[in-house]
């Protein structure tokens, strides 16, 4: 185990790391340098200590530009044969079904918003949606079908990047886009997918760098991980350790285990016995059943450290207090006060608001896409994605972006996500990553914003 006065070079190697990610901004500042301090080797020891936020805990991508109301919006010159119609394929059931609700409501806000200024192509839009399940069924498949027999033009999901891989070729293979706001497999940057699937989810090569190195900042030398065995979770613990060795730390053990398991015992009991100074739990809505037999063999919640796929609000499944200081990562800005509201117009009993921007703003890439291309058609309207987030006129909600393509001009797309900016190959070139602290009553709170580029 690396000693601490051996913390000050770790901390060098941290601020050197970049390649095919470049940390631009913090959004919360605050010293990236260890705590003072003896070094704890075991996971039931005092903890480790992060840097203190500096500065507003809410930073997010810049907004402005000019807005339209619904009612100003210019009528389109073009009418489509049929109406713009679009699938979503999120999780109704299975290990991430908590996401389901918070992305549903995403899409529904956008497609009344879109028609409130008119549609798309003179016609409102329409929108059926179809569970995803989990990879344990084949719900995805049934639902695709299903989805592609209507004739839609783009299907917005799914969330889990495992789930992805099972229906991507069927969707492409149709002419028709996939859409994911939430997807983080790395594999899909290089998939081929005749230029129909993208995400508003930045690849785990950004999640996995930011929460690596996060760690490395906060004291940790040594970490243990609890990993789910699939696309999602085996692609952000690489990155993952990429960034924390590369900082100087040492991973010390990795367990996997299988989507559908219900026993997690050996898997906590191996990590706790490497006595790491943190714990990387990279699951679903497995970590319900991790975190009791974690807290039960003394790890500290300070130790304990969550993904996009486990941030979630806890405080119906644990005693109050069992998360308190436990952290996670999760891409996006922080949702704001305003766009909360608009969700819970949409679905009252939302509490979770992971990828709710990433789905809005899919959903409003999409109809623009389709205003710009004057199509309906899955492969006309993919072509128009890149151009739409790399224009000049910066543009932030659907009825402002078409009134600018509606009146000839160039537009860049900058989202509830955060700037939106393509790459061929469907993934956004550069996001934000928040960083978020539990509350005594194991609710994730904003602490801090990442900002970084994809290369």
């Amino acid at each position: 185990m690396i000693q601490r006065h051996q913390s000050a070079p770790r901390v060098a190697k941290l601020a050197a790391l970049g390649v095919g990610v470049a940390l631009l901004a913090t959004a919360c500042g605050g010293s990236s340098s260890t705590p003072s301090g003896s070094s704890t080797s075991s996971a039931a020891a005092a903890g480790i200590s992060c840097p203190a936020p500096s500065g507003s805990a809410s930073a997010s991508a810049a907004a402005g530009g000019t807005t339209v109301a619904p009612a100003d919006v210019p009528k389109s010159p073009t009418t489509s044969a049929t109406p713009l119609k679009l699938g979503s394929l999120l999780p109704q059931t299975g290990a991430l079904a908590f996401l389901g609700p918070p992305e549903i409501a995403g899409v529904n806000l956008a497609v009344k918003q879109i028609n409130d200024a008119g549609g798309v192509l003179s016609h409102p839009i329409e929108i059926t949606h179809r569970d995803s399940g989990d990879t344990t069924t084949d719900i995805a498949t049934q639902s695709v079908t299903n989805l592609l027999g209507q004739g839609v033009s783009a299907v917005i999901g799914a969330a889990s990047s495992g789930v992805s891989k099972t229906v991507i070729n069927q969707i492409t293979g149709a002419g028709v886009i996939q859409f994911s706001p939430a997807n983080t497999s790395p594999d899909f940057s290089t998939w081929d997918s005749k230029g129909l699937y993208w995400r508003t989810a930045p690849s785990d090569v950004l999640q996995g760098r930011v929460l690596g190195n996060y760690m490395a900042s906060c004291g940790a030398q040594t970490v243990g991980m609890i990993v789910l065995n699939d696309a999602y979770g085996t692609g952000l613990r690489d990155n993952v350790n990429k960034a924390f060795e590369g900082a100087g730390g040492k991973v010390v053990d990795e367990e996997l285990f299988n989507e559908g398991d219900s026993q997690f015992s050996s898997q906590v009991d191996k990590v706790v016995a490497a006595k790491p100074d943190a714990i990387a739990v990279i699951s679903f809505d497995q970590a319900k059943q991790i975190i009791p037999l974690l807290a039960a063999k003394g790890v500290k919640p300070t130790q304990m450290f969550f993904v996009d796929g486990n941030t979630s609000d806890y405080s119906k499944d644990f005693a109050a207090g069992t998360l308190t200081g436990a952290q996670g990562t999760q891409p996006g800005t922080f949702a704001k006060d305003e766009f909360k509201t608009q969700l819970k117009s949409i679905d009252a009993g939302l509490k979770d608001y992971n990828y709710a921007g990433e789905s809005w703003d899919a959903t409003n890439l999409i109809a623009l896409a389709a205003e710009k291309a004057k199509s309906t058609k899955g492969v006309d309207i993919a072509a128009q994605f890149v151009g739409i987030t790399h224009g000049s006129n910066q543009c932030y909600d659907f009825p402002s972006c078409v009134t600018l393509i509606r009146q000839g001009k160039d537009i860049h797309y900058m989202g509830k996500s955060g700037p939106v900016s393509f790459a061929k190959n469907g993934d956004p070139q550069e996001a934000y990553i928040g960083i978020y602290k539990f509350d005594d009553k194991n609710v994730p709170q904003p602490l801090k914003e990442e900002f970084g580029k994809l290369s």
